[in-house]
């Protein structure tokens, strides 16, 4: 197995005064699609953004490339920038009138707050090769604001792209697209995992894309219920600890 990006030890973490996960352990291996799964309030958004140290935690450990998160959420910076997060809705003001390659330039000025004049030709380079690859380019010069909502996704992964990373976390980074244009994010989602050696972790609703594209599944509901390839993780009985028998029943007869 390769080397785990992402170790999680004993997390524990609190919304007010309930827990929203508890005692949740689990690695991420280099290189592979792991997929967060759980019906709604179960923790899963809470889980992603303690690992992200945006939520505090009240017990356990986070260790991301072997650094452990501080408890205040600091990692080095280098490693910081080893990682990459595409939320479930990307909220822009209309009236900032910023391009997309001004966008995905963001991603490159972001780490070590660095101007857009620094390093200026390296920048364009990264800029165009990353919009590029997510096929963006032509719609370099367009507004953000003008995007359709897959074409906005292809330009947030170019984001994500710029500088290389090696943890990238999606929360139902899909979200508002029609059954086509989620079908086409997954696809450029599977095909830059195996060219830039990314490990994913991502929250998702889509069993079916989970059994489809996924290696691992951690199914949860608060605590970890249980977590392995999806033939184990999405058998009927697993799901039911989860979901109840009734979803069970459903999403089989569909």
């Amino acid at each position: 197995m390769n080397d785990p990006v992402l170790v999680v030890q004993g997390l524990t973490v609190y919304r007010g005064t309930h827990p929203a996960v508890q005692e949740v352990s689990f690695t991420v291996p280099a290189g592979t699609d792991t997929a967060i799964i759980g019906p709604n309030g179960a923790g899963k958004s809470s889980l992603i953004q303690a690992v992200l140290g945006i939520l505090p935690r009240q017990a356990g450990q986070i260790a991301v490339l072997g650094h452990v998160l501080s408890d205040k959420g600091y990692l080095p910076t280098a490693v910081r920038q080893q990682i990459a997060y595409l939320p479930q809705n990307f909220l822009l003001d209309r009236r900032i009138p910023i391009t997309v390659s001004e966008l995905v330039g963001l991603g490159w000025d972001r780490v070590g707050l660095q101007l857009p004049w620094v390093g200026g030709r390296a920048r364009r380079q990264a800029v165009r090769a990353a919009l590029i690859q997510v096929e963006a380019w032509n719609l370099r010069d367009q507004l953000v604001s003008s995007l359709s909502g897959g074409e906005t996704k292809r330009v947030l992964l170019a984001y994500c792209l710029v500088r290389p990373r090696s943890l990238l976390i999606l929360d139902e980074a899909p979200a508002g697209l029609d059954v086509r244009g989620e079908s086409e994010f997954y696809q450029l989602l599977q095909q830059l995992k195996q060219e830039q050696g990314w490990a994913i972790l991502q929250i998702s609703h889509d069993l079916d894309m989970v059994r489809r594209s996924c290696d691992r599944v951690l199914c949860i509901n608060r605590k970890l219920l249980c977590q392995g390839h999806p033939d184990h993780a999405l058998a009927p009985e697993q799901l039911s600890l989860a979901y109840g028998p009734d979803l069970v029943r459903y999403h089989h007869s569909c």
